[in-house]
Protein backbone atom coordinates (compact mmCIF):
# COMPACT_ATOMS: atom_id res chain seq x y z
CA UNK A 1 0.00 0.00 0.00
CA UNK A 2 2.83 2.32 -0.46
CA UNK A 3 1.14 5.20 -2.38
CA UNK A 4 -1.82 5.37 -0.48
CA UNK A 5 -0.39 4.60 3.01
CA UNK A 6 1.78 7.99 2.46
CA UNK A 7 -1.39 10.04 1.08
CA UNK A 8 -4.63 9.27 3.31
CA UNK A 9 -5.42 8.26 6.68
CA UNK A 10 -8.25 5.27 6.58
CA UNK A 11 -10.70 4.00 8.57
CA UNK A 12 -12.94 6.13 11.02
CA UNK A 13 -11.32 9.31 9.78
CA UNK A 14 -11.79 8.78 6.26
CA UNK A 15 -15.05 9.98 4.64
CA UNK A 16 -16.37 7.34 1.83
CA UNK A 17 -19.38 9.41 0.70
CA UNK A 18 -17.76 11.68 -1.25
CA UNK A 19 -15.74 11.80 -4.47
CA UNK A 20 -12.36 11.65 -2.89
CA UNK A 21 -13.41 8.90 -0.62
CA UNK A 22 -14.54 7.22 -3.68
CA UNK A 23 -11.48 8.01 -5.41
CA UNK A 24 -9.18 6.15 -2.37
CA UNK A 25 -11.31 3.37 -2.60
CA UNK A 26 -11.03 2.53 -6.25
CA UNK A 27 -6.98 3.50 -5.92
CA UNK A 28 -7.00 0.68 -3.01
CA UNK A 29 -8.61 -2.02 -4.68
CA UNK A 30 -6.22 -1.78 -7.54
CA UNK A 31 -3.41 -1.37 -5.18
CA UNK A 32 -4.13 -4.12 -2.84
CA UNK A 33 -5.57 -6.51 -6.10
CA UNK A 34 -9.25 -7.17 -4.49
CA UNK A 35 -11.69 -5.60 -2.84
CA UNK A 36 -11.44 -8.17 0.23
CA UNK A 37 -7.68 -6.71 0.17
CA UNK A 38 -8.98 -3.36 0.44
CA UNK A 39 -11.79 -3.70 2.53
CA UNK A 40 -9.25 -4.79 4.94
CA UNK A 41 -6.71 -2.10 4.35
CA UNK A 42 -9.58 0.83 4.69
CA UNK A 43 -11.09 -0.98 7.54
CA UNK A 44 -14.54 -2.22 5.68
CA UNK A 45 -16.31 -4.64 4.62
CA UNK A 46 -15.99 -6.19 1.05
CA UNK A 47 -19.52 -5.74 0.48
CA UNK A 48 -18.90 -2.01 1.42
CA UNK A 49 -16.36 -1.78 -0.85
CA UNK A 50 -18.53 -3.19 -3.70
CA UNK A 51 -20.93 -0.65 -3.16
CA UNK A 52 -18.83 2.17 -3.39
CA UNK A 53 -16.99 0.79 -6.76
CA UNK A 54 -21.27 0.28 -7.93
CA UNK A 55 -22.21 3.63 -6.90
CA UNK A 56 -18.75 5.16 -8.70
CA UNK A 57 -19.72 3.20 -11.62
CA UNK A 58 -23.42 4.24 -11.83
CA UNK A 59 -22.67 8.12 -11.41
CA UNK A 60 -20.29 7.91 -14.42
CA UNK A 61 -21.96 5.45 -16.19
CA UNK A 62 -19.54 3.33 -17.44
CA UNK A 63 -18.00 -0.08 -16.03
CA UNK A 64 -14.94 0.47 -14.29
CA UNK A 65 -13.89 -2.84 -12.83
CA UNK A 66 -14.47 -6.29 -14.61
CA UNK A 67 -14.36 -8.93 -11.73
CA UNK A 68 -14.10 -12.69 -11.67
CA UNK A 69 -13.67 -15.56 -8.64
CA UNK A 70 -10.00 -15.13 -9.46
CA UNK A 71 -8.72 -11.54 -10.43
CA UNK A 72 -9.82 -7.85 -11.27
CA UNK A 73 -9.40 -6.25 -13.86
CA UNK A 74 -9.54 -2.44 -15.47
CA UNK A 75 -11.52 -1.31 -18.29
CA UNK A 76 -10.28 1.47 -20.26
CA UNK A 77 -12.18 3.91 -18.63
CA UNK A 78 -11.19 2.61 -15.43
CA UNK A 79 -7.72 3.04 -16.38
CA UNK A 80 -7.83 6.49 -17.29
CA UNK A 81 -10.21 6.86 -13.72
CA UNK A 82 -7.79 5.17 -11.88
CA UNK A 83 -4.19 7.53 -13.19
CA UNK A 84 -6.37 10.86 -12.62
CA UNK A 85 -7.82 9.85 -9.35
CA UNK A 86 -3.93 8.76 -8.09
CA UNK A 87 -3.27 12.42 -9.43
CA UNK A 88 -5.54 14.14 -7.95
CA UNK A 89 -5.50 12.23 -4.33
CA UNK A 90 -1.67 13.15 -4.94
CA UNK A 91 -2.02 16.70 -5.14
CA UNK A 92 -4.71 17.05 -2.57
CA UNK A 93 -1.75 15.20 0.00
CA UNK A 94 0.65 17.69 -1.03
CA UNK A 95 -1.36 20.97 -0.45
CA UNK A 96 -2.46 19.47 3.22
CA UNK A 97 0.78 18.43 3.96
CA UNK A 98 2.15 21.79 2.76
CA UNK A 99 -0.60 23.91 5.09
CA UNK A 100 0.18 21.39 7.69
CA UNK A 101 3.69 21.59 7.71
CA UNK A 102 3.50 25.48 8.72
CA UNK A 103 2.88 23.95 12.15
CA UNK A 104 5.23 21.18 12.40
CA UNK A 105 7.26 20.54 9.37
CA UNK A 106 7.43 16.71 8.64
CA UNK A 107 7.76 14.36 5.81
CA UNK A 108 10.46 13.04 3.30
CA UNK A 109 12.95 15.36 2.15
CA UNK A 110 14.20 14.13 -0.97
CA UNK A 111 18.25 15.63 -1.56
CA UNK A 112 20.49 15.23 -4.67
CA UNK A 113 23.85 15.88 -4.58
CA UNK A 114 27.27 15.53 -6.57
CA UNK A 115 29.60 12.79 -4.71
CA UNK A 116 32.40 14.58 -3.66
CA UNK A 117 30.33 17.94 -2.48
CA UNK A 118 28.15 15.89 -1.19
CA UNK A 119 30.37 13.95 1.18
CA UNK A 120 32.66 17.06 2.07
CA UNK A 121 29.61 19.85 2.34
CA UNK A 122 26.12 18.32 2.00
CA UNK A 123 26.19 15.25 5.01
CA UNK A 124 27.60 17.87 7.74
CA UNK A 125 24.99 20.12 6.77
CA UNK A 126 22.27 17.20 6.70
CA UNK A 127 23.45 16.22 10.49
CA UNK A 128 22.84 19.38 11.77
CA UNK A 129 19.73 20.02 9.57
CA UNK A 130 18.02 16.88 10.78
CA UNK A 131 18.80 17.81 14.71
CA UNK A 132 17.08 21.35 14.09
CA UNK A 133 13.98 19.59 12.40
CA UNK A 134 14.10 15.91 13.83
CA UNK A 135 10.35 15.40 12.46
CA UNK A 136 12.15 15.35 8.62
CA UNK A 137 13.27 12.25 6.99
CA UNK A 138 16.03 13.31 5.10
CA UNK A 139 16.80 11.02 1.91
CA UNK A 140 19.84 11.94 0.69
CA UNK A 141 21.04 10.64 -2.64
CA UNK A 142 25.09 11.10 -3.95
CA UNK A 143 25.76 10.92 -7.50
CA UNK A 144 27.30 13.14 -10.76
CA UNK A 145 23.94 12.08 -12.59
CA UNK A 146 21.36 15.28 -13.08
CA UNK A 147 18.19 14.29 -11.54
CA UNK A 148 14.51 14.79 -12.99
CA UNK A 149 12.85 17.13 -10.47
CA UNK A 150 10.00 18.28 -11.83
CA UNK A 151 9.46 14.53 -12.90
CA UNK A 152 10.03 13.67 -8.80
CA UNK A 153 12.95 12.35 -9.05
CA UNK A 154 14.28 14.92 -6.18
CA UNK A 155 12.69 17.76 -3.91
CA UNK A 156 16.11 19.35 -4.08
CA UNK A 157 19.62 18.88 -6.30
CA UNK A 158 22.66 21.09 -5.52
CA UNK A 159 24.20 21.46 -9.12
CA UNK A 160 27.39 23.23 -10.44
CA UNK A 161 28.03 25.60 -12.87
CA UNK A 162 25.73 27.67 -15.11
CA UNK A 163 22.18 26.57 -14.90
CA UNK A 164 20.07 26.27 -18.49
CA UNK A 165 16.98 28.07 -18.68
CA UNK A 166 13.62 26.03 -17.08
CA UNK A 167 10.89 26.49 -14.78
CA UNK A 168 12.63 25.43 -11.87
CA UNK A 169 13.91 27.81 -8.75
CA UNK A 170 17.23 28.51 -8.02
CA UNK A 171 19.29 29.77 -4.89
CA UNK A 172 22.99 30.64 -5.58
CA UNK A 173 24.47 28.78 -2.03
CA UNK A 174 28.18 29.07 -2.95
CA UNK A 175 30.90 29.25 -5.78
CA UNK A 176 34.14 27.12 -5.71
CA UNK A 177 37.42 27.91 -7.67
CA UNK A 178 39.97 25.20 -9.80
CA UNK A 179 42.92 23.81 -9.23
CA UNK A 180 45.29 22.23 -11.73
CA UNK A 181 46.93 19.39 -9.58
CA UNK A 182 49.12 16.22 -9.56
CA UNK A 183 50.65 13.53 -7.13
CA UNK A 184 54.46 13.76 -6.08
CA UNK A 185 54.55 10.47 -7.90
CA UNK A 186 53.48 11.42 -11.23
CA UNK A 187 55.43 14.71 -11.77
CA UNK A 188 58.95 12.64 -10.38
CA UNK A 189 57.85 10.50 -13.42
CA UNK A 190 56.81 12.75 -16.30
CA UNK A 191 58.00 16.12 -14.34
CA UNK A 192 56.44 19.44 -13.43
CA UNK A 193 54.45 21.70 -15.54
CA UNK A 194 56.18 25.09 -15.93
CA UNK A 195 54.07 26.71 -18.26
CA UNK A 196 50.34 25.98 -19.29
CA UNK A 197 51.76 24.78 -23.00
CA UNK A 198 54.15 22.07 -20.97
CA UNK A 199 50.46 20.49 -20.36
CA UNK A 200 50.26 19.47 -23.97
CA UNK A 201 53.09 17.02 -23.10
CA UNK A 202 51.38 15.19 -20.06
CA UNK A 203 48.65 13.57 -19.60
CA UNK A 204 45.76 15.52 -18.31
CA UNK A 205 42.19 14.14 -16.82
CA UNK A 206 39.27 15.39 -18.17
CA UNK A 207 35.51 15.50 -17.64
CA UNK A 208 33.20 13.83 -19.56
CA UNK A 209 29.33 15.51 -19.14
CA UNK A 210 28.03 18.06 -21.31
CA UNK A 211 29.00 21.16 -19.31
CA UNK A 212 32.43 20.43 -19.01
CA UNK A 213 34.66 23.06 -20.67
CA UNK A 214 36.25 21.48 -24.00
CA UNK A 215 39.52 23.60 -23.07
CA UNK A 216 41.33 24.79 -19.95
CA UNK A 217 41.57 28.20 -18.70
CA UNK A 218 44.58 30.23 -18.09
CA UNK A 219 46.04 33.71 -17.71
CA UNK A 220 49.48 35.07 -18.59
CA UNK A 221 49.83 39.05 -18.58
CA UNK A 222 46.09 39.77 -17.55
CA UNK A 223 45.49 37.87 -20.87
CA UNK A 224 43.15 35.50 -20.71
CA UNK A 225 43.67 32.26 -22.77
CA UNK A 226 41.91 28.44 -23.04
CA UNK A 227 44.13 25.63 -23.78
CA UNK A 228 42.80 22.30 -24.98
CA UNK A 229 44.62 19.47 -23.71
CA UNK A 230 44.24 15.81 -24.25
CA UNK A 231 44.52 12.81 -22.01
CA UNK A 232 43.13 9.22 -21.74
CA UNK A 233 40.93 9.11 -18.79
CA UNK A 234 37.60 10.73 -19.06
CA UNK A 235 35.13 10.64 -16.38
CA UNK A 236 31.73 12.50 -14.80
CA UNK A 237 33.21 12.80 -10.74
CA UNK A 238 35.36 15.15 -9.38
CA UNK A 239 35.79 12.90 -6.85
CA UNK A 240 37.11 9.94 -9.11
CA UNK A 241 39.32 12.31 -10.80
CA UNK A 242 40.95 13.38 -7.91
CA UNK A 243 41.45 9.82 -7.47
CA UNK A 244 42.90 9.46 -10.18
CA UNK A 245 45.69 12.15 -10.03
CA UNK A 246 46.03 10.45 -6.33
CA UNK A 247 47.30 7.73 -7.60
CA UNK A 248 49.08 8.99 -10.34
CA UNK A 249 47.27 8.57 -13.26
CA UNK A 250 47.84 12.37 -14.70
CA UNK A 251 47.16 15.85 -14.36
CA UNK A 252 43.74 16.74 -13.51
CA UNK A 253 41.94 20.44 -13.32
CA UNK A 254 38.93 20.53 -10.80
CA UNK A 255 37.63 22.07 -7.77
CA UNK A 256 39.14 23.15 -4.77
CA UNK A 257 36.79 21.73 -1.95
CA UNK A 258 37.64 17.96 -3.68
CA UNK A 259 41.02 18.07 -2.85
CA UNK A 260 41.77 20.28 -0.58
CA UNK A 261 42.59 17.38 1.86
CA UNK A 262 45.04 16.00 -0.78
CA UNK A 263 46.89 19.42 -0.78
CA UNK A 264 46.67 19.53 3.23
CA UNK A 265 48.40 16.26 2.96
CA UNK A 266 50.49 16.43 0.10
CA UNK A 267 48.93 13.75 -1.40
CA UNK A 268 48.13 16.25 -4.88
CA UNK A 269 50.45 19.19 -5.52
CA UNK A 270 49.02 22.50 -7.24
CA UNK A 271 50.28 23.24 -11.06
CA UNK A 272 50.62 26.78 -12.59
CA UNK A 273 49.04 28.77 -9.84
CA UNK A 274 50.62 31.99 -11.28
CA UNK A 275 48.32 30.93 -14.15
CA UNK A 276 45.16 29.99 -12.51
CA UNK A 277 42.61 32.72 -14.28
CA UNK A 278 40.81 32.40 -11.12
CA UNK A 279 37.63 31.94 -12.22
CA UNK A 280 34.46 30.60 -9.51
CA UNK A 281 31.92 27.72 -10.35
CA UNK A 282 28.23 28.71 -9.14
CA UNK A 283 26.82 26.12 -6.69
CA UNK A 284 23.06 26.57 -6.37
CA UNK A 285 20.06 24.55 -4.59
CA UNK A 286 17.45 24.12 -7.53
CA UNK A 287 14.01 22.95 -6.58
CA UNK A 288 10.14 23.56 -7.57
CA UNK A 289 9.13 26.77 -6.29
CA UNK A 290 6.04 28.65 -5.85
CA UNK A 291 3.07 28.95 -3.09
CA UNK A 292 2.59 25.35 -2.83
CA UNK A 293 6.54 24.92 -1.84
CA UNK A 294 6.66 22.52 0.97
CA UNK A 295 8.06 24.04 4.49
CA UNK A 296 10.59 21.56 4.26
CA UNK A 297 11.73 22.10 0.82
CA UNK A 298 11.78 26.18 2.29
CA UNK A 299 13.33 25.63 5.26
CA UNK A 300 16.21 23.01 3.70
CA UNK A 301 17.03 25.60 1.17
CA UNK A 302 17.04 28.24 4.10
CA UNK A 303 19.43 26.28 6.11
CA UNK A 304 22.14 25.90 2.86
CA UNK A 305 22.07 30.25 2.61
CA UNK A 306 22.52 29.98 6.10
CA UNK A 307 25.57 27.65 6.40
CA UNK A 308 26.71 26.37 3.35
CA UNK A 309 30.45 27.47 3.40
CA UNK A 310 32.69 26.68 0.08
Amino acid sequence: MAFLANTFAFGAQMDFNGRSGEMVVFATVAEEGSLSAAARALGLTPSAVSRIIARTEQRLGTRLLLRTTRAITFTVEGEAYLRGARRILADMAEVEEAIADQGVPRGRLRVSTALGHGRLAIVPLVTAFSERYPNITVDLTLGDEVVDILGGQADVAVRFGHLPDSPLTARRIGDTGQVVVASPDYLQRHGTPQQPEDLLQHNCLRFNFRRAEPNWPFIRDEQAFALKVCGNIECSSGEALAQFARVGAGIARIGKFSVAEDLQRGDLVPLLEAFNPGDREPIHAVFVGGSAMPARVRLFVDFLLENHRM
